[in-house]
């Protein structure tokens, strides 16, 4: 065996033992928020979707699937601070939701108890969103079918009983520490940079990951599986 074949089968194996180290820290992470979803009290009691692992998993695995090593360990730590401190970023996520949903219940029993973001986080967090939002409009339009299956897209569609897509993004954001987000926003802005500035859809990546963790092989024949 020469010095150079030797040398490909090790950096291959490297790879392959990152990956798998990788693939472990997303179902960790997953792991760790399904815990903090479990203690996450609704109004009304338990919600049928807290004892659904399988959709829970494929939904948050399919996200954590289109991000990249230090991001997911930042956010684990996050995570992890969160259980050390006795502070539920899942629970703090849905409530920060309610800023549109259910504004004068959020003013009263929420707001004055999360940590508030600053002026400059909440801008860099409104560019992220806006961008967000339009690769999400633009999936819609090129798959009516499983975008119809999402969430409303914007926050102006918001009722008491059903959170957008923006806002469900808005909540998730602001519960990120500054080095996650910082790490998200340049991964977002990574993306925007890609092909030539038209962007590389995270949308649709995460909806590829979900469809295909769901069985299908691509978005089109998860498009074509849809009932009309």
């Amino acid at each position: 065996m020469t010095e150079s074949s030797n040398t490909a089968e090790t950096a291959h194996a490297a790879d392959h033992i990152d990956e798998s180290d990788i693939a472990t820290l997303r179902e960790r992470i997953v792991r760790l928020e399904w815990d903090q979803f479990q203690r996450t009290n609704n109004e009304g009691g338990r919600a049928a979707c807290q004892g659904n692992w399988p959709v829970f998993h494929q939904m948050r695995l399919a996200q954590f699937l289109t991000w990249d090593r230090p991001l997911l360990e930042s956010y684990a730590d996050d995570l992890a601070e969160a259980d050390r401190v006795g502070r539920n970023l899942v629970t703090e996520k849905y409530g920060r939701m309610m800023a549109s949903t259910a504004p004068d219940e959020y003013a009263r029993n929420i707001e004055p108890y999360i940590p508030r973001l600053s002026e400059g986080r909440v801008a860099r967090q409104e560019r992220v969103i806006a961008t967000q939002v339009a690769w999400a409009r633009d999936f819609r339009a090129r798959y009516p079918r499983l975008g119809e299956a999402m969430r409303v897209l914007t926050t102006s569609e918001d009722t008491p009983t059903a959170t957008s897509f923006e806002t469900y993004l808005r909540g998730e954001l602001g519960t990120y520490s500054d080095r996650t987000f910082a790490l998200y926003e340049a991964m977002i802005a990574g993306r925007a940079a890609q092909s030539g500035g038209r962007g590389a859809n995270i949308t649709e990546e995460t909806l590829l990951h979900t469809v295909r963790l769901g069985g299908f092989s691509d978005l089109d024949e998860a498009e074509t599986a849809q009932v009309a």
